[in-house]
């Protein structure tokens, strides 16, 4: 990859988006991008960050495409009608999509370690990214969320980390198969389950991407990723799970709100681990980054040591504040098992659940259809209340053939849909009573965040 290349990222401000365009400035090449959350005046701290570290705006109307020497990055969502797509055609500029540029980068690492798992993947990748880090090995890190611990006033938006090191840490995407594109020596797998494939799709696509590895560090502790992992070759891979035998197995789990503690049994001794964030779903995220810091040369008592520093991604189970005795948490939960972890890990706990969760597209919610009625009636606890706005779009044509409503209709009366996503905000916060626990859910879209945040004042006003 010449980083000297001149790059023009069409929808720039995009979570997949933003850190690879970082990565590709902080290397020195020349990056300019457009997005249509730009053109509506939204999330401005975000572009004037991006603009900060050097990178052209433009309005996405094919302006700033206007060489045959500029490489066109866009996203599989952008569609070929797109003013800045027309553009690159219309001037021979040359076309790559996010997971070719980024598997490009990837590949030609000394140290590629992939993330891949229907869930978990961006705590995993920011995990192990914080240990490489805290000892000293200088790693690239692509990732898909904010990672707090190299957040500051002067890099708000730290999904990307740029290093000299040996290691690039990225998450690797089965949504759109483009996970066939990565050549990873370390491969992490998290779990296997439902979310924009088939199971089938799904078994083929994590096969083939752990079989290129030369370790895999895998969870036995999920079903299918225990089938997957017997037909593997045994002499590479690392095995984790919580609660049942392993190479690294946690033991005695000790929850606390946000946070939690466990013991570690690897290697016939047992090691006590203290992480910043808090759930199951945490700990089994811990062992997946632990394993796969230890296959990249750093002792394990250092790598203990380093994540107990991990304070989370930004949208991961994120503390918003607290008025009038209620509680707002920011989550990024969208299919049946992010979801099921997150209301488990507040279950744990004292305190009714309001939930609001915005689907994050038709498509997506069409395959989930059935896991998520079941996970939802499984999941809620008898006083709970969870409120369903219309899924979030972002433009192009879709098939609507499944909606909110339907989701609603088949859960039952803890359920309600609300098509307007401020109205079903404004219906949470006239039903809190202190002591409640209000999490807003959904992916592919930053502005849930301001949501959330937003109703902390709404609630203060009402119990003024």
């Amino acid at each position: 990859m010449d980083n000297g290349k001149s790059y023009f990222f069409v929808g720039i401000g995009g979570s997949g988006m933003m850190p690879l365009a970082m990565i590709l400035a902080g290397r020195g090449a020349t990056v300019a991008g457009s997005d249509r959350t730009l053109d509506r005046g939204a999330l401005p701290a975000k572009f004037a960050d991006l603009a900060a570290k050097g990178v052209t705006l433009f309005a996405q109307d094919g302006s700033g495409v206007t060489s045959a020497e500029q490489i066109v990055v866009a996203s599989a969502a952008v569609e070929a009608s797109v003013a800045d797509i027309v553009a690159a055609a219309r001037v021979g500029a040359r076309r790559m999509s996010r997971a070719e540029l980024l598997a490009s980068l990837f590949n030609q690492s000394a140290l590629p370690i992939g993330v891949a798992g229907t869930s978990g993947k961006s705590t995993v990748t920011g995990m192990i990214g914080w240990i490489l880090h805290a000892c000293r090995r200088d790693p690239t890190v692509m990732n898909g969320a904010v990672m707090k611990n190299f957040a500051s006033p002067e890099a708000p938006f730290a999904s990307a980390l740029v290093g000299s090191g040996d290691a690039f840490v990225s998450e690797v995407d089965e949504s759109d198969g483009s996970i066939a594109l990565y050549q990873p020596k370390i491969a992490v797998l998290n779990n296997v389950s439902l979310d924009h494939k088939s199971i089938e799709e799904l078994r083929a696509l994590f096969g083939d991407f752990a079989a290129k590895a030369e370790t895999v560090v895998l969870n036995i502790g999920d079903d299918e990723t225990a089938a997957l992992a017997a037909t593997l070759d045994a002499a590479g891979l690392v095995t984790f799970a919580v609660e049942q035998e392993a190479d690294l197995s946690a033991r005695n789990l000790r929850p606390e709100p946000f946070a939690i503690a466990f013991d570690l049994v690897a290697d016939g001794a047992t090691h006590a681990v203290q992480l910043a964030v808090p759930g199951r779903h945490n700990v089994s995220n811990a062992l997946a980054a632990l394993g796969a810091a230890r296959a990249a040369g750093v002792p394990l008592g250092a790598a203990i040591a380093a994540i107990a520093g991990f304070t989370g991604l930004k949208r991961r189970f994120e503390l918003v504040g607290e008025a009038a005795g209620v509680t707002v948490i920011d989550d990024f939960g969208h299919n049946p098992d992010k979801i099921s972890a997150t209301l488990a890990t507040l279950h744990a706990f004292p305190g009714r659940l309001l939930v609001l969760f915005q689907p994050h597209g038709y498509g997506p919610l069409k395959v989930m259809r059935h896991e998520l009625v079941a996970m939802f009636r499984d999941s809620l606890g008898n006083d709970d209340l969870l409120v369903l706005p219309d899924p979030v779009y972002q433009g192009g044509t879709v098939t609507r053939a499944v909606t909110s409503a339907d989701i609603v209709a088949a859960i039952g009366p803890q359920a309600r849909h609300i098509a307007d996503r401020a109205d079903a905000a404004a219906w949470i916060v006239a039903q809190t009573r202190p002591g409640d626990r209000i999490v807003v859910m959904g992916a592919r879209d930053d502005t849930l965040s301001q949501l959330a945040a937003d109703m902390l004042p709404q609630i203060a006003r009402k119990f003024a």
